[in-house]
Formats: structure tokens, sequence, C-alpha cells
């Protein structure tokens, strides 16, 4: 409370402006985007200051090749959108715009400040609305870490550094600008960055940086679960999902991440399962391959539903029912801290309830099976549980081969799984030579003969709106 005061009241030194050249740092328009550099440089035509900032000219100094592009500006949001054909003003704690260029988005912010009196604030000191327009230099202050607050400016070759940026990226330190407690305060959100970009930059997070995240782990809980959506996914897209995550359990993230995970990592062979589901989406994230964030939710969760199913069949619940009541039981718990879109649960749902089913492989079920939607994220799901050591290999290896077959060899397959049963479920026989079976078994068998082979609720496609 006394630091605080006495921030607030003593002035601050000005941060020194330093400039450099971007040829000579390694930094050239033609390794940022092109769309990127032609918003520089219409906003200057245009009588405005515009730079590319963040997270393109950071993983540029750092060698890495740059995705992402955000442009800094002294015009406003309105001023932005009035230069371009195809712009959006979004957002609610403050307002950006979004200049589209084809399957590229530009994000354009305007220069802003921190000035006491005019941010909104919540009662743990969270950042609610700091629509409040300033100068490069305040601009550079409000920003989370040195190596984000350089800015370059491609059309005139300078890059600005403020607040020792250049020394932290030639160190791989990561720094907070400012008072730690304070920033993480403002926006909770701050630690899970720091620890994600820390593990993907192979940077050295500094003791001021890190010592106060276990302390103040708690404040995610007060992060939108909308928004804290959006970072998990960064993390778990950022091709070091597997490091990140255990990161942040190591600084007492977690639980306030994500809820179960404790929970799952303790449940036998669910770290392995876990793991290897990681390993494969970090993979194929380096090789630029597509990935889903449905079925990284449904490697993280799954564990947790199987534990709920047992559960519920252990009271006599029927099989299939069982599991659509163990699914909505675990995603309901988790929307209470991170909101899983629907267009996301709905596909969760499917490589789940696809499961059983590709247990059933002596009927025409299965040649429907492959018709299916999102019977490929359900059958890599399968191999998942295959490498992990949960179902026999066997069954992974019948699909393969199935799947890879003409429709002559899928139908003997087909008949050699019926031939195989038949030879299984032979037994001891009444007196008229029939196999015995109860009442309550032919009822059970019957019902999940019906929901394997896709009755009408067991796998209605999710609307991905």
């Amino acid at each position: 409370m006394i630091k605080a005061l006495i921030e607030r009241v003593l002035p601050r030194k000005k941060p020194l402006r330093v400039e450099h050249s971007g040829s000579a740092l390694g930094l050239s328009p033609a390794r940022m985007s092109r769309n990127a550099v032609q918003v520089c440089d219409k906003l200057q035509r245009a009588g405005y200051e515009a730079w590319i900032v963040g997270g393109a000219v950071r993983d540029a100094l750092l060698g890495a090749q740059p995705k992402d592009f955000d442009v800094a500006t002294n015009a406003t949001p309105e001023q932005v959108r009035h230069e371009f054909r195809r712009a959006f003003i979004i957002g609610r704690r403050f307002k950006l715009v979004h200049v589209m260029f084809g399957d590229e988005t530009i994000e354009v912010s305007t220069f802003r400040s921190n000035r006491g009196g005019e941010v909104a604030s919540d009662e743990t000191g969270r950042i609610t609305s700091d629509n409040v327009y300033g100068t490069q230099v305040e601009d550079a202050a409000r920003r989370d870490f040195t190596i984000n607050a350089l800015y370059y400016d491609p059309i005139h070759d300078i890059v600005v550094d403020y607040m020792g940026g250049l020394k932290d990226v030639e160190r791989r330190t990561l720094r907070l600008i400012g008072r730690a407690e304070t920033r993480y305060r403002e926006d909770p959100v701050r630690m899970l960055r720091a620890v994600r970009l820390a593990v993907k930059l192979r940077c050295t997070v500094a003791r001021g940086t890190a010592t106060p995240i276990r302390e103040h782990a708690e404040l995610i809980r007060n992060v939108p679960p909308a928004r804290l959506f959006d970072e998990i996914q960064k993390l778990l897209l950022s091709g070091y999902a597997r490091d990140t995550l255990a990161e942040l359990r190591r600084h007492g993230l977690a639980e306030g991440l994500l809820p179960l995970l404790d929970l799952i990592y303790q449940q036998p062979g669910g770290q392995r399962f876990i793991e290897l589901a990681l390993d494969n989406t970090d993979q194929r994230v380096r090789d630029d391959k597509p990935v889903s964030p449905a079925f990284l939710f449904a490697s993280l969760l799954w564990h947790e539903v199987v534990k709920r199913w047992a559960e519920i069949e252990s009271r006599g619940e029927h099989r299939i029912p069982a599991l659509l009541q163990a699914m909505e039981e675990v995603l309901d718990e988790q929307r209470e801290t991170i909101t899983l879109p629907q267009r996301f649960a709905g596909i969760t749902r499917e490589i789940w309830l696809m499961q059983p089913r590709f247990e059933q492989r002596t009927t025409k079920a299965a040649l429907r099976m492959v018709e299916q939607q999102r019977f490929r994220a359900a059958y890599d799901f399968l191999l998942l549980r295959a490498a992990a050591g949960e179902i026999e290999q066997e069954l992974a290896d019948w699909w393969t081969h199935f799947i890879e077959s003409d429709p002559e060899i899928r139908a003997e397959l087909i008949a050699q799984r019926q031939r195989a049963q038949r030879q299984h479920e032979s037994g001891p026989r009444d007196g008229q030579g029939r196999r015995r079976r109860s009442r309550g078994g032919r009822a059970r068998q019957r019902g999940e003969r019906s929901a394997a082979d896709g009755g009408p609720d067991v796998l209605a496609p999710e609307n991905d709106a």
C-alpha cells in the first residue's frame, strides 16, 4: 500500500529514448509482414506515427520467424478505420482496429497511457477499461515485458527502445516493466504469459518477475472465462505446450488455469496419456500442420470423463447414457473457469462419444463410422489411447487396417470379426442347444448395440457456429 502510494506521489524518472538502426540489428521490411509494412506506410503518409511493435519485433531479434504483426500509432481507432477500406473497431477493455488483408489481420492499437485516475479497475486492481490515449513513451511504459516494448519503423529503418528491451533480448531475459505485484494485479494473465513466453523463447524469467507469481496465482480466478480461454489456446498451440504446462504447475498456476489438471496428472495412466497428446500437438505446430484445440481439450479432460463414467455405470446406469452424463458433468465444471466455445465443446463430445463405437467391429456400423465428420479426430484419439496403454493395440491396428483397405477387404475384415465373435460367445447351452443368456443381459446388449450403431441421438452433429 505504502509503496503504491509513493509511486503515485513521487515523480517517476522519465524513460530514455534510445534509437538504433533496424538493419544494424538484423531487421528489415522483408522479415516483416508486407501488410503490416503497408499499414505503417499508409498511416505515415496520412500524417500519423506508425510502428510495428511487440512480438514481431521481439521474435525477429531473437532469430525466430515472426508470425503475428501488431502496429502501434498515435492515430485514434476512428482515424485508423477511416484510412482503410476493410477495418473494424473491436474490444471492450480497450479499443483496437483490425485491418483485414485476405487471410491476414493486422491489429492496430493507439498509443496508451496509465495516467492515474483515468483508468478503471476492479477491487483486486485488475484494469477493466483503459481507453486513455497517450504518447509513445507512455505506451512503452504500460506494456508488459521489456522485450515487448520495442518499436520498429520499417519505412525509416528505426528501432526505438525506452525500457532496456534490447539488453534483455541480448541476455534472453524476460522482465516485467514496473512493479510485478502491481502489473499482475492489473492483468493476471501476465503471469501465464510470462511462463509461456519464457518456455517458447528459451528465456530466463528475471527473479523479480518470477518470484511473485506463486503468491498471486489466485488472481487468475478473477480473469473472465472467455479471455482465459484465449490465453490457454495460445499456450496449448504454442508448440511448447507440454513444457509450459509443467512450468505452470511449478509456479502454482495449474489449479487456477485448469482445475482438473492436477487431478488428471495424479490418475494412473493420466500423465502418460496427456504427455503423448501434448507431444503430438507440439510436433504438429512446429511442422506447421493443422491442430485442433478441441482435440487437446478432449485429451486433457478424458481421464476425468472415464472416472465419472465408471462411477455412474457402477450405480446401474447403462453404458452410453452413463458416458453422456459423465461428459456433461466434466464440461460443466470446466465452464466455471474457462469458457470453452460451443464449436469446440461439440467436437470434444463427438470425439468422446465415438470411442465406445470403435469396439463395434462386427456390423455395418463400422462402415458408417468412417463416414462420420469427426472420424479422423476420433481415430487419432483412439491411437493415442492405444499408445498410452489404455486399450489393446490390436483394436487400433484393426481400425488402421480397415480405413486403409478397399471396400471388399473391409467387408472381409468385418466378416472375420463376426466369426471370431461367434466362436468367443459360444458357451454353455440349454437343453435345446441354445446359449444361455439372462434377460437383463439381452436387454443391455440390445441397448448398447443400438447406441453403438448410431442411434438418432448419439452422434448428432454439433452446430459449429
